[in-house]
């Protein structure tokens, strides 16, 4: 006789969840913040609106909407607290639900999110319920799953090291926290003006061991409006109080789950601080002015003196980990141009490619104690590649110029036989036709290729920055993901006007990115043209 089938998980039938929503100053789109959590349904039980010391009207809004909606309860602060901590906690310790969800007052939460994240948690008996995270560029609506390979499929995680990942999605918004599990050990978001306080909350929840589960369902709309106002907390990069804000929540973190015991999520959260925090400040160094990068420098050298060999030979040849020792073998910033470029993604490193007396890949010839010995053995699909661009307009036309640099002898033995040239819209994400040109051997331990490129019919899909995408494959069917070094000398980024049947005129302008990449921006017509030189000026007055 067949065994009956597992019985299906029963569904929630009481109102479960509180949604506790944060706001300062921000009526222009709190409102639709607490509406988009009142409409997830009869999953949420409450939703707490804290409001910390608004002067623009915020605390009046909510409360006409409290009015008229009986699950919503607005606290407000007298006095502005300065962070998301301080708010948090207030909305924590009003809450009366089994479960409880955070939400910023520039965000939404998606359809279903609360029912999703509900539903995984009762059937999987987790603390954590948590989902994938969606940042959206706007005006453009273009969106970016964040640690989207954390979501590629349903998970239950019985003890958060075995997934030493964890501690890269530092998110508290997209997931879903049982309240009693949370006020059991105590955990609160630091207080006052904490910046980057998700880090240190994210680090004590893992710390305390709790059963998740992982759901591939979109459960959060992170709206990123890099033009407002006032920038948020992680757009706010400019001063280096901020940085400093960074480097102070990350040592935090580290020591929670070092305190706590998990040594291996504490390995794993200060290995994820030069992969992603480091790299990410690195390649905005050419942005800054020499106060900024020489105090940026200071510290950065401070912190990375507390790490240890063990932190050092986790994946030694890692982009971030080779930024951070130059930084520590030098007092004073240097190789500024050539660290943004290797801090890029994906990550690039120019030459030249300089070698010891007894032939060891190192830095530079002036910085030989540096050694670069692990690229020797790092897999050719991994390695930091370095591939110039130039793009050469011509009538109706263009011709893109490639070439890819050997490393350390790494490359001739793989066979590069073809690069895959693609242009990706900055905004919309949309890309253009691809094409496949062959690399042939040439001078000085490099392969060429060259292209040609429709400005015209780029520009019929979308003005604006267009990014530079390639995919150098080799003999044996690997391939690797690559971004183009601009050149910028001798006129190379020199607008150029290009005839077009459809448009009368496109105007192409190469340029490089902050990090060093190719792109190009397009303008159509004589009117779009004369707007983009405009919007040139004004970048270089700026």
């Amino acid at each position: 006789m067949n065994a009956a089938p597992p019985a299906a998980p029963e569904r929630h039938s009481l109102p479960r969840v509180a949604v506790v929503v944060i706001g300062y100053d921000d009526a222009g789109h709190v409102a639709d913040a607490v509406r988009s959590a009142l409409a997830q349904g009869p999953a949420v039980r409450e939703v707490v609106a804290v409001d910390d010391g608004s002067t623009d009207g915020s605390a009046d809004l909510l409360a006409r909407l409290a009015r008229s909606e009986p699950r919503l309860r607005v606290v407000r602060r007298r006095v502005n607290s300065g962070g998301c901590g301080s708010p948090r906690n207030t909305g924590l310790a009003t809450v009366t639900s089994p479960y409880v969800m955070f939400l910023d007052s520039d965000d939404v939460l998606p359809p279903g999110a609360a029912d999703a994240l509900l539903t995984a948690a009762e059937a999987e008996r987790a603390e954590v319920a948590s989902g994938l995270c969606v940042r959206r560029e706007l005006p453009s609506g273009r969106e970016v799953p964040w640690e989207g390979r954390l979501y590629a499929q349903r998970a239950v995680i019985t003890d958060p090291a075995r997934v030493p990942r964890l501690v890269h999605d530092t998110l508290c918004v997209n997931k879903l926290y049982r309240t009693g599990f949370l006020r059991a050990h105590g955990i609160r978001f630091p207080e006052g003006r904490f910046p980057y306080e998700d880090v240190v909350f994210t680090a004590r929840v893992l710390a305390a061991g709790p059963r998740i589960v992982l759901v591939p369902d979109r459960v959060y709309t992170w709206h990123v409006r890099r033009s407002a106002a006032r920038l948020s907390i992680s757009l706010d990069r400019a001063g280096i109080g901020n940085w400093q804000a960074r480097t102070e929540a990350c040592r935090q973190a580290h020591a929670i789950l070092l305190g706590a015991g998990r040594k291996e999520l504490a390995r794993a959260a200060r290995a994820k601080f030069l992969d992603h925090d480091l790299r990410m400040y690195v390649r905005e160094l050419g942005l800054r002015d020499t106060h900024y990068r020489r105090a940026w420098w200071a510290h950065t050298r401070a912190c990375l003196a507390e790490y240890d060999a063990a932190d050092w030979a986790r994946d030694p040849a890692a982009p971030g980990r080779l930024a951070a020792r130059v930084v520590l073998a030098c007092p004073e910033p240097r190789d500024l141009p050539r660290l943004t470029e290797l801090a890029a993604r994906p990550a690039r490193l120019l030459p030249p490619y300089a070698r010891a007396p007894d032939s060891t890949p190192v830095w530079s010839d002036d910085l030989p104690e540096l050694s670069l010995e692990p690229l020797l053995t790092r897999p050719v699909p991994l390695l930091p590649l370095a591939v110039d661009a130039e793009l050469r307009p011509r009538a109706r036309a263009a011709r893109l110029r490639l070439r890819l640099h050997e490393l350390y002898g790494r490359l001739a033995p793989a066979g590069p036989e073809a690069v895959e040239v693609e242009w990706r819209h900055r905004e919309s994400g949309r890309a253009g036709p691809r094409r496949t040109a062959p690399l042939a051997p040439s001078a000085g331990d490099t392969w060429s290729a060259e292209t040609t490129v429709d400005p015209a019919g780029l520009a019929a899909l979308g003005t604006g920055a267009w990014d530079l995408r390639l995919r150098v494959r080799f003999r044996d069917g690997t391939h690797r993901e690559v971004t183009a070094h601009a050149l910028t000398g001798a006129g190379r980024m020199r607008p150029r006007a290009v005839p077009s049947a459809r448009h009368g005129v496109v105007l192409v302008q190469p340029y490089a990115t902050h990090s060093g990449a190719f792109a190009v921006r397009l303008a159509r017509g004589v009117r779009g043209a004369a707007s983009a030189v405009r919007g040139r000026l004004r970048r270089l007055l700026h």
